[in-house]
C-alpha cells in the first residue's frame, strides 16, 4: 500500500467493490496497455543538489535555441518588457480567484478591462473573465450552444484545428452529443458540404479563422445559413490576425473563442495559456466561467463585482453552466497589458508585419525545386506547402540546422504526409527567413 494514503486493504476492496471493478488495473482498463502506469512504486528520495542536478540534464536535452516557423496555433511573437515588468507585482502575481470579491477591486478591475478589450477585439457584446486555452474555451461553447439551442448536433468545419477536435471528443465521451466532420481541405470551408450537412438537429457550426492550414474565409454565408436553421454559429479566431481581418462580429457569429497565447504570452511547454471566449448579450446566462461588471456603491462610487458565476459552488447543480473553479487571472492581465501597450492603431502595424513577413517567406520558398505553396485561398502568417520529402523527417533535419521549420501535418491528417505548415511573425528577420529557405534546400537536395 502506499504510505501516504491511509487506506486500508478492506478500504481499497470495498471502493473497487462500489465503482465494479475487480482490481486496481480495471480502472485502467479504457487506456491503452503502452500507455497504463507500470508501477505505483515510487523510487527513493533523492536530495535537493541530486534532483537539481537530474532536472538540469534533462532540461540540457531540449533544443532551446531554436528559430521558430512552427505555429499550430501557439505562435513566437515578440513581448514587450513592460508586460513582464508589470505582471510580477505583488499584489497581481501572487493574487487568486476573488472569493470575496469587495476585497479585491484592482483583480476584478483588471478583469472587467480585459473583458472590454475582448468584446473590442471580437466584435461582441460580452466576454468572460478568461477560461484555460482555446481548446477547452472551444468545448464550453460547444456545450454552451446546445443549452442555448436544446440539440446535440455539432457540425465541425475540417479546417478547425485538429487538437481542438480532439478536445472536444475527449472532454464529451460521456455525453450524447452527436459530431459531423466536414472534409478536409487546403483552402476555405467547403459550403457544399456544410450546407448539405446542416439540418434542424444542429445546435452549432464549428468554425475557424484562419484555419488550421492558415486559410483566411469569410464566414458570413455559412453564418447565414446556421442561423436559418436556428443553429448558432461558433467561430475560433487567431487574436492577432483580428488587426486586420474582418471580424467575426462583423460575420455575426453567436461565440467566439481562440486562445490567447499570442497575446503576450511566452511559448511553454503546454502553458500556462489563455483561452477566451465572447458572445452575444442574449446568451450571456448561458456562458461559463465568470463575468466581472461594473457599478456604483452607496456613495456614488466606480466599483467592480462577480456579476455572473456559472459555476456549480455557487448555485444549484443541475443548473450549473460551469465547472470551472478558477479562471487564469494573471495570464489574463498579461494579455490585457499586451493590448493595452500596443492599442489599437498598433495591433494592426503588428498583423500587417506578419502578414508581409509570411509573404516574403511563400517567394523565397516557390524558388526551390519541388516545393509548392498552396495558394488555393488568402492566408495570414501562416501557410501550407507541399514537399518534395515526408515532412516529419525534413523537420527532424531542419532541428539539426537550427530551426523549427514547421508543423508536419501527416500527423493529423492522412495523406498529408508530405505536407508542412509554416508561421511567419514578427519576430522572423529577413536574414532569418533567406537562411530558412537556404537550410531548407539543403535538406531537400543534398
Amino acid at each position: 500500500m502506499n504510505p501516504y494514503i491511509a487506506n486500508t486493504q478492506n478500504d481499497v476492496a470495498e471502493m473497487l467493490k462500489t465503482i465494479g471493478v475487480k482490481n486496481i488495473d480495471g480502472l485502467f482498463v479504457d487506456i491503452r496497455k503502452d500507455q497504463r502506469p507500470r508501477s505505483f512504486d515510487l523510487p527513493a528520495g533523492k536530495s535537493e543538489m541530486e534532483v537539481v542536478q537530474h532536472i538540469t540534464r534533462l532540461a540540457a536535452k531540449n533544443a532551446h535555441d531554436l528559430t521558430l516557423f512552427i505555429g499550430g496555433g501557439y505562435y513566437d511573437h515578440y513581448i514587450p518588457a513592460a508586460v513582464n515588468a508589470l505582471i510580477s507585482r505583488g499584489e497581481f502575481y501572487t493574487a487568486y480567484t476573488p472569493y470575496q470579491p469587495e476585497c479585491a477591486q484592482g483583480t476584478l478591475q483588471a478583469l472587467y478591462e480585459y473583458q472590454s478589450s475582448i468584446c473590442t477585439l471580437t466584435e461582441m457584446d460580452v466576454a468572460n473573465a478568461s477560461l484555460y486555452d482555446g481548446g477547452t474555451a472551444l468545448y464550453e461553447a460547444a456545450l454552451m450552444a446546445i443549452r442555448v439551442t436544446g440539440r446535440h448536433k455539432i457540425l465541425m468545419d475540417g479546417g478547425v484545428s485538429p487538437i481542438y477536435r480532439k478536445i472536444l471528443r475527449s472532454y464529451t465521451i460521456n455525453l450524447n452529443i452527436e459530431f459531423v466532420e466536414t472534409p478536409v481541405a487546403h483552402g476555405q470551408s467547403d459550403r457544399a458540404e456544410i450546407n448539405k450537412l446542416i439540418d434542424d438537429k444542429t445546435a452549432a457550426v464549428i468554425l475557424q479563422n484562419p484555419n488550421f492550414f492558415g486559410a483566411i474565409d469569410d464566414h458570413s454565408d455559412i453564418i447565414a445559413t446556421a442561423h436559418k436553421f436556428g443553429a448558432l454559429a461558433i467561430e475560433s479566431v487567431y487574436p492577432i490576425s483580428l488587426g486586420i481581418l474582418k471580424t467575426p462580429g462583423e460575420m455575426g457569429a453567436d461565440i467566439v473563442t481562440g486562445e490567447g497565447q499570442s497575446l503576450g504570452l511566452p511559448l511553454n511547454f503546454g502553458g500556462p495559456y489563455l483561452g477566451f471566449m465572447a458572445t452575444r448579450k442574449e446568451f450571456i446566462r448561458k456562458m461559463p466561467g465568470r463575468i466581472v461588471g461594473q457599478t456604483t456603491d452607496l456613495n456614488g462610487r466606480r466599483c467592480f463585482v462577480n456579476t455572473l458565476q456559472a459555476r456549480e459552488q455557487h448555485i444549484r447543480r443541475e443548473k450549473a453552466t460551469s465547472n470551472i473553479c478558477t479562471n487564469v487571472s494573471l495570464c489574463a492581465l498579461q494579455a490585457l497589458i499586451y493590448m493595452t501597450l500596443l492599442g489599437k492603431e498598433g495591433l494592426k502595424e503588428l498583423a500587417q508585419l506578419n502578414l508581409d513577413k509570411a509573404e516574403f517567406a511563400k517567394k523565397n520558398l516557390e524558388k526551390i525545386k519541388g516545393v509548392h505553396v498552396k495558394r488555393s485561398a488568402p492566408t495570414f502568417n501562416e501557410f501550407t506547402v507541399y514537399l518534395p520529402k515526408d515532412a516529419n523527417a525534413v523537420v527532424e533535419a531542419m532541428v539539426k540546422k537550427g530551426f523549427a521549420a514547421g508543423f508536419p501535418l501527416g500527423r493529423y491528417y492522412k495523406g498529408m504526409e508530405n505536407y508542412l505548415t509554416i508561421a511567419v511573425t514578427e519576430k522572423r528577420t529577413q536574414e532569418e527567413i533567406v537562411q530558412f529557405t537556404k537550410s531548407l534546400e539543403e535538406v531537400l537536395w543534398n
